[in-house]
């Protein structure tokens, strides 16, 4: 099967999209010499240079070649997977899957296309996956350039990735494993609660209120439906967002896409070191 014919079929509904998944596993092996990954980590808005402090580089490939996958739809999004060697401090050697490109909802591309890659992650071996994303944070101590660790989450889509009768557990979506792995790098790092919301419009005043009193500290429009996936794949997830903005009602300015990646920006040398020792020790 070709790239192209791969990613047309992912949108049947007559495939099984965990094929199409372990097609694109091969493609990366055989384009990577990478037999098998240990952990993946999905790099949202402002954090695409944690990439290059992970550790060696052993290929990146255009994430549009492979099965499954398209070209990113957003600015501060990468464009390629990469493979990356990681040499840990007890001398072992793991391989990261860094996934640049990121499929959201409001693309209308399908909720297959949001989670093929965090299956395809699955696909390659990964057993732990890092997500991270820029967000509105709803607590004013919380400034934009701010990492928050995610302990919970609320799926505002009116979606899901499961498809049937197919029932997963979600009494612990974010592990707390990881998580202290997460504060043993940085033991001032702030928990909260994430709300995805559809986007791609930025949320009302009311909507954030309304967030705020069904327990979110953060808002979005991506990590939910991935990190849903990727627990009915078996994978420990940890879940980190960057505060870009304060959210609507809250900040005292208009939201806008160039202030989130100008966040991202300032923010990235700071938030990448973090991302990378933690991705060591996962």
């Amino acid at each position: 099967m070709t790239t192209s014919h791969a990613h047309d079929t992912l949108d049947d509904p007559a495939v099984d999209p965990f094929d199409v998944a372990q097609e694109a596993a091969r493609y990366i092996a055989e384009a990577s010499g990478v037999d098998r990954h240990d952990v993946a980590l999905v790099l949202g808005s402002g954090w695409g240079a944690a990439a290059d402090l992970v550790g060696e580089t052993v290929a990146e490939i255009p994430s549009h070649e492979i099965p499954g996958f398209s070209k990113p739809a957003v600015a501060g999004h990468g464009a390629t997977t990469r493979s990356i060697r990681i040499e840990r401090a007890d001398g072992q050697v793991r391989y990261a899957l860094v996934l640049g490109s990121r499929t959201h909802l409001y693309e209308g591309r399908g909720v297959r296309r949001v989670v093929h890659g965090v299956r395809t992650a699955a696909a390659t071996g990964v057993e732990s996956i890092v997500l991270t994303n820029g967000c509105g944070g709803l607590h004013p101590s919380w400034k934009p350039g701010s990492p928050v660790l995610l302990r919970d989450h609320l799926n505002l889509t009116a979606t899901s990735p499961l498809e049937g009768a197919t029932f997963v557990d979600l009494s612990e979506v974010y592990s707390a494993r990881l998580r202290e792995i997460a504060r043993s790098v940085d033991p001032e790092l702030p928990e909260g609660v994430y709300a995805q919301f559809p986007g791609p419009h930025y949320e009302t005043p009311a909507e954030v209120r309304m967030a705020g009193v069904l327990g979110a500290d953060l808002v979005g429009m991506s990590t939910t439906l991935e990190a849903i996936a990727a627990r009915h794949c078996g994978l420990d997830v940890l879940g980190i967002s960057l505060v870009t903005n304060l959210a609507a009602g809250i900040s005292a300015t208009h939201l806008s896409h160039e202030e989130v990646i100008e966040a991202g920006r300032e923010a990235g040398p700071r938030i990448s070191a973090l991302l990378a020792a933690i991705a060591k020790q996962v």
